[in-house]
C-alpha cells in the first residue's frame, strides 16, 4: 500500500488489492501449554501484541510492537505484514529470528513452514509464492531472558537504524542474537551466539567482561550495514554491538537475580 500511494507500483486491470483483516482464523492468539509453543495469527496487529499473553510469554516481541510507529499504525499494522513486507529494518522480524520463529505459508496447494529468518530473501524480497500468503507465525515458549532494542534518528515513530533482540535460554543454555537494519535481511549472529551460550557460566549465571567485549566484536562481523539517509555503515556496525553486548550484560544480571 505504500508503494501504491507512493505511486512507485501499479495496480493492473487485471488485478485487485483484497484486505483479509476480517478473516477471524488471522486474528488469533493461541497458547499451547503441553508443547509450550505460542501460535499467533498474521493478521494480529501491533496494539494486539502488547498484552497478555505475549507480553509474558514472549516480552521481547511485546517490546518490538512497543516501538513500531505511531498508535494508528500499531492499530492498522500486523505481524504478517511485518514479515511479507521483507524489510531488514523489520522490529518485529529481529524479534522473531531471535526466537526462532516459524511461518506458516498457506496456498491452495495447502501450506508449508519457513523459518522467519528465511522468509526474506533481500529487501522487499521474499519467498512468498504469489499465490501464497502469511497464515499465521508460530514459536517456542522461551524459559530465561529475553529483550529487543533498537536505535533511530530520533525516539518516537522511526525506522530502526540499528536493532538487536537477545533470546538468553535457561533450559537449553543458549543464546540466539538478531540483528536488524544491518544487512540486505535480518541476521542470525551465528557465532556470537554460540560464543555467548558457551561463554556463560549457566551454574552461576555470570559471564566476563572479555567475553562481552568478544560477543559485541563478533556481532559486528555478522552485520553487513551499508551506508544511506539514514546512517552510516560504520555507525550501524559499532551500533548493534554495543546493543549486544549491553543486553547480555543485562540479561545475566537479571537472570542471576531472579534466582
Amino acid at each position: 500500500m505504500v508503494a501504491l500511494n507512493h505511486g512507485s507500483q501499479r495496480i493492473g486491470p487485471d488485478e485487485l488489492v483484497v484486505s483479509l483483516k476480517d478473516v477471524p482464523e488471522l486474528s488469533i492468539i493461541e497458547v499451547d501449554h503441553e508443547q509450550r509453543f505460542l501460535r499467533i495469527g498474521a493478521g494480529v496487529s501491533w496494539d494486539e501484541l502488547l498484552g497478555a499473553p505475549v507480553d509474558t510469554l514472549v516480552p521481547c516481541l511485546t517490546q518490538a510492537a512497543r516501538t513500531v510507529g505511531s498508535h494508528q499504525i500499531r492499530t492498522a499494522g500486523t505481524i504478517g505484514g511485518n514479515i511479507a513486507t521483507a524489510s531488514p529494518a523489520g522490529d518485529g522480524v529481529c524479534a522473531l529470528v531471535a526466537l526462532d520463529a516459524v511461518a506458516v505459508l498457506t496456498s491452495p496447494e495447502g501450506q508449508r513452514r519457513v523459518s522467519v529468518e528465511h522468509v526474506a530473501t533481500g529487501p522487499k524480497r521474499s519467498v512468498l509464492a504469489n499465490d501464497e500468503f502469511i497464515e499465521s507465525i508460530e514459536m517456542p515458549i522461551v524459559d530465561g531472558w529475553q529483550a529487543y532494542s533498537k536505535i533511530g534518528t530520533r525516539n518516537a515513530m522511526v525506522i530502526s537504524v540499528a536493532g538487536v533482540a537477545v533470546v538468553l535460554s535457561a533450559n537449553s543454555n543458549s543464546c540466539r542474537i538478531a540483528l536488524g537494519s544491518v544487512g540486505p535481511t535480518v541476521i542470525l549472529a551465528e557465532d556470537a551466539s554460540a560464543f555467548a551460550r558457551d561463554s556463560i557460566d549457566w551454574s552461576t549465571i555470570e559471564i566476563s567482561a572479555d567475553s562481552l567485549e568478544r560477543i559485541g566484536e563478533l556481532v559486528q562481523q555478522a552485520a553487513t550495514p551499508i551506508d544511506d539517509h539514514r546512517s552510516t555503515a560504520a555507525y550501524r556496525s559499532h551500533s548493534v554491538g554495543v546493543l549486544a553486548r549491553r543486553l547480555i550484560e543485562r540479561g545475566v544480571q537479571e537472570m542471576r537475580n531472579s534466582t
